[in-house]
This record gives structure tokens, C-alpha cells and sequence, in this order.
């Protein structure tokens, strides 16, 4: 048998294993994959030497985590970030960056060491906090939406950063010449600009208006896309990373990108893995016993330096201590993107691996610490409550405008999944009848026309329980279901309850065997439509029938009173 093939089971296996196991503890299961790296490469027990497999592997895995960024970044979305979350970001970043700088070199670190590993410290993940948060479901929170705000904010300074460090590809050196560097960015970038608006306006549209046809299709162009543009990116001076990341971008405000990005989830989870595995395999334990220290005192800057830095410039913009200091745990952490930034400058030739296995170990603490912080945030607040008066205002202004501003837009009361004949016509009745619904199907066509009609439509499969997760399921009561198989319902039902859905269920059925699977499944009501219209079709019928046999007698009994006596006149008989 092939050995990379033997090495790869042994890989997975191990992998499933320890994320079983870190899942138990509660942990992110990226930090399980680092430590099954540190075990099977050349520190632990060697038992990887299909090292360019790897590698390669990491490397899609790594234009595919930009890419899905990218995806997430609608252009509406980045224009509706909000003055909070661009400041709290921004703030943020630069804070960080400053004293973190300072804090490196005060360590002892060179310049460019010192340059990396402070921007490394300000990106907080993005995958492990929006899932953290979904699960404690405070997603549509007030501070779960400035976090996410802000995460948006320091995914696209990650992007600029990697970007700006490719530009010095190959100097080393701090003080290189940033006067030729920064036109040389511009201009390359004005380009990219021009390139993207034009396939953006032009071409995309049609392009992914026809892959969208096919589920499966959609999922290979979107990955096909996101690494052909990462290849064209490095080929054009900026890096893998920036090219993947703007192929995402060009697909943002197309109306599949949610299914696009929840088909990728999947495979994205997959390939950073090897990514993990990876970085693992490479540390050098001889070159970290002394960034033991320096990792200790740059993961207490993260853990608690970062939120007081948010807790602050919240404060001042006029938010609760409460709130500042929910949103604050959130960057307390940093995240893969900033052993992805570390492993471009060791490519790029700026820093050594040094570098790398600091950035690493602050970010297996802090992923850690970090991760029960936020798990156990209310009692931590509830400890630490007293302390924390000082970042907030005698009037929280703007929290209480929020609050006051609440409640203006209608709440969604029902999704419709399938958008058929029967589905389109329930969705659009209920919608005449006034209920705020919400509908949605995987027919591209279908969902064209309706949103065409200014219709609420999402394009998406409803049994992929990650696009679920962006649906409005937390507001909605009803879920209606019209979709033909039980199979297609069960995997609904599923994903329903992976998405803690805990309101009503109602069924459309063809057959009883249909109907007999979704009864028990525990589902609310059956709608069958032959039935229901057959029913409804003879209870019209009954009244019309009824009707017109109740008008057809009451003409009869009405000529009947009319009609004169018998004449008495036998000619008159006679005539008749």
C-alpha cells in the first residue's frame, strides 16, 4: 500500500480521536490538531514524512479559510459596519500594535520580529468566536453584533497587512524603503480594483447565476475560483492569501454566497487541519524554551491587555461596562490568521522561525484561557463587576439610544423552505395574509423571480445545517416545510436541532408513508396538499351545489304561489 496513503488514515485517526477528546474539554479542535502536529512530526514521534503532501494541502486549506473571509465582507455589510465596531476595531488595532511593539522589544526581539508578532496580536478568530457565541446564542446580542463588527474590521487589516509584508518580499530588513513600497501597493492595488469592479458588474453575475444550478457545481467553482485567484495573486507580487481573499470578496453580494460559504465550512474545517498537523510538525522544541517567557508575558497582554482596550473606547463611545466587557473577551485571544501572517514573513524571508513558535505558543494560551472566559462570562462579570466602573460613562448614551431604537423593523414569524408550486403559494398568501415570512429555496431561478417581486427569498439548501445558521430562526415560531421526500425533512429536522430551533414545525406530505415519518419525528402539523385541496375543492363545491339547489327551489315554490286556479273556461284547456 501507497505510504502517504497509510500516513493519511493514521493522520485522520489520530486527528478524530484528539478533536473528541478536545471537544470534551470544551476546547477548539484547531488546538487539538497543533498538538497532534507537535506529536507525530520530528519532536514527537515521526511518524509523518509525507511532508510536501501535507504542505500542499495546507496551503488550499489556507486560500480557502481567505476566501470564505472574503466571502462574509457583502459590500452592503462593510458599509453598514457601524461607527462602534470600525472604532472599537480600529482602536483596537492600533492600541495593540503600539504596545505590543514595544512590549517585543523590550523582550529583546529584533525589529521585524517585533513588527510581526505585534500585528499577529491583534487578529482574534473569527471561527472560534462566532461559533462560541452561536452556541451560547448570543449571536444577535448587542455586544455578539459589535464583536462580529469588529472581527470584520481586523479581517480585512489582516488582509492590507499581508498585502503591504509581500510588497517587502525578500528585504528583511525594518527599514526598508517604504517610499517605493507604498505606490508600489497603490497602484497594484488600484488595479485589482478595476479588475474585480469589472468582473464583479459584468461577469461574475452570469457566470455564478449558471454554476449555482447544481449544488455540487456551486461548490467546486467557489473553490476553483478562490484558488486559481490565490495563484494569480502570488503571481502578481501580492500573496496567495490576498488573491483568495479578493476572489471571496468579488462573490460576496452575489445572492448565493450564503450557500456557497456553508457548503465550505465543511471542507475548510478539513483542510486547516493539515494546516494544524503542519505548523506542529515544524516547531522546534530546541528554539522554544527560550520563548517560554516572552510567550508568557505577550499571552497576559492578550488576556487582558485586549479587552481593556475594548472596554475603553466602548466606555467612552457610550456603552455599559456590561457590554464592553462581553465584547472585550472576544480579543482576548489571537487567532490562526496570526500564525498564518507569522508563517508569510518566514516564506517571505523576514523573520525566522522564532518568530513562529512564539506566535504559536501565545496562541495555544491564549485559544485556551480565553475560550472559558468566554464560555463562563456572566459569573466572571458578575466577580469582576465593581472593578469595572470606571469604563462607563455616568450616562451610557448610546447603549440606551440602541435600546430605545429597538423594535422598529418587523420581526420574521415564519420561514417557508421550498419554494414550489404548493410552497410558492403558501409563502405568498401567508405574506397577503400579513405574516412576516421568510422563504427559501435552491432553484436560482425561482429565487430570482420572487426577490425580482421584492419578495424576502435566500437561495440555499435547507438541509445544510450551517446555512441554517444564518437564517432568522431565533425570531421565527414557524418553520413550514414543503419539501417532497422524508429525506430532505429529516435532514431539516436536523439541522433545526443543531441550530437550537425551539419553535413550531409544520409539514407538507404526499403520501402516508410521508406523513407517518413526520408524525414521529415529533413534527407540529401535517399539511397534506391533495387532500387539503380536495377538501377545501368539495367544501366549495357543497356550498356552490348547496346554494344553487337552495335558489333552484325557491323558484320553483316561488311560480308555484304565482300560478292562477284552474280556468273554467274548456277553451282556455283546450288552447293549452
Amino acid at each position: 500500500m501507497h505510504a502517504p496513503f497509510v500516513e493519511f488514515a493514521l493522520l485522520l485517526l489520530i486527528c478524530a480521536v484528539a478533536g473528541a477528546i478536545f471537544v470534551r474539554l470544551r476546547q477548539p479542535v484547531l488546538i487539538a490538531y497543533i498538538v497532534v502536529g507537535i506529536g507525530v512530526g520530528p519532536a514527537g514521534l515521526g511518524l509523518v514524512t509525507a511532508h510536501d503532501q501535507v504542505d500542499l494541502l495546507a496551503q488550499v486549506g489556507i486560500a480557502v479559510l481567505l476566501f470564505a473571509v472574503g466571502l462574509k465582507l457583502d459590500l452592503h455589510h462593510v458599509r453598514h459596519i457601524g461607527p462602534v465596531a470600525l472604532a472599537t476595531g480600529l482602536g483596537q488595532l492600533t492600541f495593540t500594535i503600539v504596545i505590543g511593539f514595544a512590549l517585543i522589544l523590550a523582550l529583546g526581539k529584533s525589529v521585524m520580529e517585533a513588527v510581526y508578532v505585534a500585528v499577529a496580536l491583534t487578529f482574534s478568530s473569527t471561527i472560534i468566536i462566532v461559533k462560541l457565541l452561536s452556541d451560547k446564542r448570543e449571536l444577535d446580542t448587542l455586544h455578539g453584533r459589535i464583536a462580529v463588527g469588529f472581527l470584520i474590521v481586523q479581517d480585512l487589516a489582516v488582509v492590507i497587512a499581508m498585502m503591504a509584508m509581500s510588497a517587502l518580499r525578500g528585504t528583511g530588513e525594518a527599514g526598508a524603503d517604504w517610499t517605493t513600497v507604498l505606490p508600489s501597493i497603490a497602484w497594484r492595488l488600484a488595479l485589482a480594483a478595476i479588475a474585480m469592479a469589472v468582473l464583479m458588474r459584468w461577469v461574475l453575475p452570469t457566470v455564478i447565476a449558471a454554476m449555482a444550478r447544481s449544488q455540487e457545481l456551486l461548490l467546486v467553482f467557489a473553490v476553483a475560483w478562490g484558488v486559481a485567484l490565490a495563484a494569480l495573486g502570488e503571481w502578481a507580487g501580492f500573496s496567495k492569501e490576498a488573491g483568495a481573499f479578493l476572489a471571496g470578496f468579488s462573490l460576496a453580494s452575489s445572492p448565493y454566497r450564503e450557500a456557497m460559504s456553508a457548503r465550505l465550512t465543511g471542507l475548510r474545517d478539513f483542510l486547516l487541519l493539515f494546516f494544524f498537523i503542519d505548523l506542529g510538525a515544524k516547531l522546534d522544541f530546541s528554539t522554544l524554551g527560550g520563548e517560554l517567557f516572552p510567550a508568557a508575558v505577550l499571552s497576559l497582554f492578550v488576556l487582558i491587555g485586549n479587552p481593556l482596550i475594548v472596554m475603553a473606547i466602548m466606555g467612552y463611545m457610550g456603552y455599559r461596562r456590561r457590554t464592553g466587557f462581553m465584547a472585550g473577551l472576544t480579543v482576548a485571544q489571537i487567532s490562526e490568521f496570526s500564525i498564518v501572517f507569522v508563517a508569510l514573513g518566514i516564506t517571505l524571508g523576514h523573520v525566522g522561525v522564532q518568530a513562529l513558535g512564539l506566535t504559536t505558543l501565545v496562541g495555544l494560551v491564549t485559544i485556551t484561557v480565553s475560550t472559558y472566559m468566554i464560555l463562563y462570562a456572566q459569573p466572571l462579570y458578575l466577580r469582576l463587576a465593581p472593578r469595572l466602573r470606571i469604563f462607563e460613562r455616568a450616562r451610557p448614551f448610546r447603549e440606551l439610544a440602541a435600546e430605545s431604537a429597538q423594535g422598529g423593523a418587523p420581526a420574521v414569524q415564519a420561514v417557508v423552505f421550498g419554494l414550489g408550486r404548493y410552497g410558492r403559494r403558501l409563502f405568498e398568501q401567508l405574506r397577503a395574509a400579513g405574516v412576516e415570512a421568510v422563504g427559501v429555496d435552491f432553484d436560482p431561478e425561482t429565487v430570482r423571480r420572487l426577490q425580482a417581486r421584492g419578495l424576502p427569498v435566500v437561495f440555499g439548501d435547507g438541509e445544510d445545517a450551517d446555512f441554517l445558521e444564518t437564517l432568522p430562526l431565533r425570531e421565527a415560531r414557524w418553520v413550514i416545510t414543503t419539501f417532497p421526500q422524508w429525506e430532505s425533512n429529516r435532514a431539516l429536522l436536523h439541522a433545526l436541532k443543531a441550530a437550537h430551533y425551539d419553535g413550531r414545525v409544520v409539514g407538507a406530505v404526499r403520501d402516508a408513508a410521508h406523513t407517518r415519518a413526520l408524525v414521529e419525528a415529533g413534527i407540529d402539523a401535517i399539511l397534506n396538499p391533495f387532500d387539503d385541496a380536495a377538501d377545501h375543492a368539495a367544501a366549495h363545491l357543497a356550498r356552490e351545489i348547496g346554494q344553487q339547489a337552495a335558489a333552484a327551489a325557491a323558484v320553483v315554490d316561488s311560480v308555484g304561489s304565482q300560478s292562477p286556479g284552474p280556468d273554467p273556461d274548456p277553451r282556455t284547456a283546450a288552447r293549452a
